[in-house]
């Protein structure tokens, strides 16, 4: 990359991207945040700037133990936009034990309308569902479908942080079955070292998704099992599961990037495809 070349003339920076010259110029962001929004523009000229999905987010305001407050909701959001996503999954969590669907559902509108309110014109998209935390006998709960990521069929199921048994395994095959459902497994890195590759390997041949959270491919011991799981079709969809600006923030950007660097800008493009077309996009 050549040095950066200081400009008299209101134009503040020019700089060597990907074989394209970026100028920025003193209007578009302060000295000090010069250096960030260089790294900004980087990853966008290197990914061809495409709209990407997060299909799992805690992104409303006072749902969950997410976002706490609307301010923090755009913060989210905003980070989320700087790494090119454009489309977010809301996924508020949802217990059985501790609350009706229909005061869940409510909640979650009332938020949703809050937040919309001070959305701007280049916020994500965001789509409306659920992280359901899996309990004996969810298979028989009617109202199911209503917790389903809107205008799909997909149900975004948490599963117990323990060894499953063969009853909860084919529980969660049954509901993807016979209720007409697409099942994605939430966060399946954290399950995978209480599950034998036997279960796992089960619940994929009967049709159950999984989806990883972006920290599995940004932690380096462990990123080359997250490409592995990706391109053997053990992994579906990628997540940021942030919950707020401080502790857990969005990091999706850099998963992106590690799955770029060794698959190529087609490969994410295509898995970007999968993710949306399994969401009616």
């Amino acid at each position: 990359m050549p040095p950066v070349n200081i400009v008299s003339d209101a134009i503040s920076i020019s700089n060597f991207i990907s074989g394209m010259i970026v100028v920025v110029r003193e209007e578009y962001c302060a000295k000090k945040n010069l250096r960030e929004k260089i790294q900004i523009l980087q990853r966008k000229f290197t990914r061809g700037d495409w709209s990407l999905l997060d299909c799992h987010a805690h992104v409303l305001p006072n749902v969950d133990d997410g976002s706490g407050s609307i301010d923090e909701s755009l913060s989210l959001l905003n980070m989320l936009k700087e790494q090119s996503v454009d489309t977010v999954v809301s996924t508020s969590h949802f217990y059985a034990n501790d609350e009706r669907i229909d005061s869940f559902i409510e909640r979650r509108q009332i938020a949703y309308e809050k937040l919309c309110n001070s959305l701007s014109e280049n916020s994500p998209e965001i789509i409306l569902g659920a992280e359901v935390y899996y309990y004996s006998g969810i298979s028989r709960m009617e109202e199911l479908k209503l917790l389903r990521i809107q205008n799909s069929k997909v149900l975004l199921l948490e599963m117990p942080m323990s060894k499953w048994s063969d009853y909860t395994v084919r529980e969660v095959v049954e509901i993807a079955n016979s209720r007409d459902f697409k099942v994605l497994i939430a966060h399946i890195d954290r399950y995978m070292d209480f599950q034998s590759d036997k279960v796992l390997d089960h619940l994929l041949g009967n049709g159950i998704m999984m989806q990883a959270n972006a920290s599995f491919f940004n932690d380096f011991f462990k990123k080359r099992k997250a490409l592995k799981m990706l391109n053997e079709g053990a992994i579906h969809a990628i997540g940021s599961d942030c919950h707020n600006i401080s502790s857990r923030p969005p990091k999706i950007g850099s998963a992106f990037e590690v799955i770029q660097k060794k698959f190529g800008k087609r490969y994410l493009r295509s898995m970007n495809d999968f993710g949306m077309s399994m969401l009616g996009k």
